[in-house]
Parts: structure tokens; C-alpha cells; sequence
């Protein structure tokens, strides 16, 4: 593996020399085909190379962004079809949260008795400072209306699970941020729509009703589906009896939709009952998606381990395609959206380590309330931007927002984890001397 990495590396090598020829010599049919090889060789070849192996994740976003930019009616439509349907993208934004709700477990909420003060913090941090932060930055740049809608809807996205991996790298306080992470999960579908109506909604039209319904589809189905799989890990089998009858009842709902079932509801009941019928068989699809699931994992015990790669093709899949719809908005735009996420990302960092020092909380947690603050779920932003149909607008600083974040999110883990080194060290040294 090593070998196919370093020749990718060449590869690389030798694109960016032809990307620079053709960028000289002005010649699109050389440096638009180089820089994708370079990026893509890069994203391959990056993991021989020791230090730089944690930023490949990283490296394989850059090469979608790159690839939408110079081929943006690639990643369009394939023939009819158009790559940026919005059941598509909910299918694909599924999916990645499905697989990063497989690294979470039911025992992760258990950890609230021990850290509530912390939890409390993080979340009035995470849900006041980013939406904040989001709208200074419109009314600072002056962005488009959609784009800047764009900004205030990352900003108001629950925290993503990248942050747990970060607060792992640093050695801070992991039960905390697995048990902010999964409040902000929970709350998302309330506290995302309110935030966007007040600090967005002169700028696009909310739907209140609509967008929470829209995060329970992104984000709660799937992740629940994931916890049926946990709890079926270690069930007792009276609990998997409860399990199937679940099922069983699933499959006789989901049978019947189609059977006539759903459109005499649609006869008798009113448009918000019905949106909570369309709301039930989704989570009946999750309950009989956990369990096929769970009963594939027994078959093949190496797929729990292959689904962080799975939701990482997600993923590069939908900023592919968020950026060759938006690319010409991002070639006006591009640099701003930029500065924007870096200071976004910034002030998150800041202003969450800042805050729980003041209100008393201990490094360690502060650190990790720092990362819960600072980095947002693009994947659901994304998905978000795609059911509404404006993934090319709103969707933009999903895209530009997301590699910046697991650049800066590692660069600032791997600092911390170093000074918590030290400060370890440092403990022990006293208590060995006292």
C-alpha cells in the first residue's frame, strides 16, 4: 500500500509541473487536467508521508473542491440525471451521518450525570456564538442574500463528530465532548430553525415546521439507526424479541404506504399530521435499517470500521457537487467566503475556551468546549442547502467552511495534545516531590 501511495505521490509530483507549464504557457487543456491529478495524487499519496497522514481525509475535500472548479458540468448531471437531486443528497447526507452515528453508542449519554456543567456551557457556547459570528460576518462582507443565509445556517448546526476525534488528539476531556456532541444532535432539529428564523429569515424564506422536520430526516433517523445497531450489540433476548415485534410492526406500515394507506390519510388528515406521518415511516425505515445493519455487521465483523470511509465518500461526493453547482458564485466570491470561515472557525476556538474558563471550567474541558464551539456540522448544512434546493447558494459555505475546519481543528489538536504533555508531566513532577 505503501508503494501505490508514494507512486501517487509522483504523480502528484508531476502535475503540479505540467499544472505550472500550462498555467505559463495559458493553455486550459494542460493545467485544468494537471490540477486534478495533483490533487487527487496528493489526497492518495499524502498518507506516506507520516506527519502529513492525518490532514488526508482533508487532502480528499480539497480534491473535490478542485475537481467541481474545473469541471463543474462533470458533477452536474450524468446524462438525465441530475447529481443534484434533493432526494439524492438526503439519501447521500444519510448515509454519512449513518456512519458517523455507528463511532457513537448509546452508553455516549450516559456521561451527562458527570459532566451537566460542562454540557450546559458548551451548548449555550456552540448555539449563541457561531449563529452570532455567522451574521457579523454577512453584515461585514456583504454577501448575497442566499450565501449569506448560507453562513448563518452553518454557524447554527449542531457540532459535528470531527470534534470528538480532534478532543481525542488533544488529550482533553473526550466524555464531555461526546456528551455535547450528541445534546447539540438532539436539540439541533429545534434550536437550527429557530436561529435560522431570527437571524435569516430577511434573507431567504424559513419554514419552521419544515426545516425541523428536514433535520430529524438529516440527522436523528439516521443517527437513531445507528443506535438500534449499538443496542442490539448486547440485547438480552427478550429485548430482541421487543426488537422484532418493532419490526414486524415497521414492515407492516411501510407495506401498506404505498398500498393505499398513505393517500387516505392525505384525504382525512391535515398537512402537519400528515408531515408527522412522513416523519414515522422514516424512523420505521431507520428501526429496519439498524437491524439489517446489525445483522450484516455479524456477517462481515470489518464493516463497523469501513463505514468512517463510507461516510467520508459521502461526503466528498456532496461538496463535489455543492461546489461545480455554486462554482461561479465561488469564483466572485471564493476568497471572502474563505477569510470568512477562517475567522468563523477562529472565533469559535476563542470565544469557547475564553467563556468556560470564565465560567469556571477546568483546561481540559475548555479545550474541549473550544472544539464543540468551533466545529460545525457541514454535512447537515449541506443537506439542509439541498432539500431547500439552493445547494449552489446556500449550500456554498458548507463547502468552503468544512476542509478549512479538519485543517485548523488538527493543527490546533495536535498543539494542545503537546502542551497537555507537558502539563502532565508538570503533575507529575509535583506529586512525586511532594
Amino acid at each position: 500500500m505503501r508503494t501505490i501511495r508514494r507512486f501517487f505521490l509522483l504523480a502528484a509530483l508531476l502535475g503540479l509541473i505540467v499544472l505550472l507549464l500550462g498555467i505559463f504557457r495559458n493553455d486550459a487543456h494542460l493545467w485544468q487536467p494537471a490540477s486534478v491529478v495533483l490533487a487527487v495524487g496528493a489526497a492518495i499519496g499524502i498518507g506516506a508521508v507520516g506527519p502529513l497522514k492525518n490532514y488526508q481525509y482533508t487532502a480528499w475535500i480539497i480534491a473535490a473542491v478542485v475537481a467541481g472548479m474545473v469541471y463543474p458540468a462533470a458533477f452536474l448531471k450524468w446524462g438525465d440525471f441530475d447529481l443534484r437531486n434533493k432526494w439524492l443528497i438526503l439519501v447521500v447526507v444519510q448515509l454519512v451521518m449513518f456512519g458517523m452515528g455507528i463511532q457513537m453508542g448509546i452508553r455516549d449519554f450516559t456521561g451527562l450525570a458527570s459532566t451537566g456543567k460542562g454540557v450546559v456551557i458548551g451548548l449555550l457556547c456552540h448555539f449563541s456564538i457561531m449563529p452570532l459570528m455567522g451574521l457579523l460576518l454577512t453584515r461585514v462582507f456583504h454577501f448575497e442574500t442566499e450565501i449569506a443565509a448560507g453562513i448563518i445556517l452553518i454557524g447554527s448546526c449542531s457540532s459535528g463528530l470531527a470534534s470528538n476525534v480532534m478532543v481525542y488528539i488533544a488529550r482533553a476531556n473526550l466524555v464531555l465532548s461526546v456528551a455535547v456532541t450528541a445534546m447539540a444532535t438532539l436539540i439541533a432539529p429545534f434550536m437550527t430553525p429557530l436561529l435560522m428564523k431570527l437571524l435569516a429569515g430577511t434573507l431567504i424564506e424559513i419554514k419552521f415546521i419544515n426545516m425541523m422536520m428536514e433535520i430529524i430526516k438529516i440527522v436523528i433517523v439516521p443517527i437513531g439507526a445507528a443506535l438500534i445497531h449499538d443496542y442490539l450489540k448486547n440485547a438480552s433476548p427478550s429485548g430482541q424479541k421487543k426488537m422484532n415485534l418493532i419490526a414486524a410492526g415497521c414492515i407492516i406500515w411501510l407495506t401498506a404506504l404505498p398500498f393505499g394507506l398513505w393517500k387516505s390519510m392525505e384525504g382525512v388528515l391535515p398537512e402537519q399530521a400528515m408531515a408527522s406521518a412522513e416523519i414515522l415511516s422514516f424512523f420505521a425505515g431507520a428501526v429496519l435499517t439498524g437491524m439489517i445493519y446489525h445483522w450484516c455487521a455479524i456477517k462481515f465483523d470489518k464493516l463497523d470500521a469501513a463505514m468512517p470511509y463510507i461516510s467520508m465518500f459521502g461526503i466528498v461526493y456532496f461538496t463535489t457537487v455543492t461546489t461545480a453547482a455554486g462554482r461561479d458564485n465561488l469564483m466572485q466570491v471564493g476568497f471572502l467566503l474563505f477569510l470568512a470561515s477562517v475567522i468563523h472557525n477562529g472565533a469559535g476556538y476563542f470565544f469557547g475556551y475564553l467563556l468556560s474558563r470564565l465560567f469556571g471550567l477546568d483546561k481540559k474541558s475548555s479545550r474541549t468546549v473550544a472544539f464543540e464551539v468551533g466545529l460545525q456540522n457541514g454535512g447537515m448544512a449541506s443537506g439542509l442547502a439541498g432539500s431547500m434546493g439552493k445547494l449552489g447558494t446556500v449550500g456554498l459555505a458548507a463547502a468552503v467552511f468544512s476542509p478549512w475546519m479538519n485543517i485548523s481543528g488538527s493543527i490546533l489538536a495536535n498543539y494542545w495534545r503537546k502542551k497537555a504533555i507537558k502539563e502532565e508531566k508538570e503533575e507529575l513532577n509535583q506529586t512525586s516531590h511532594e
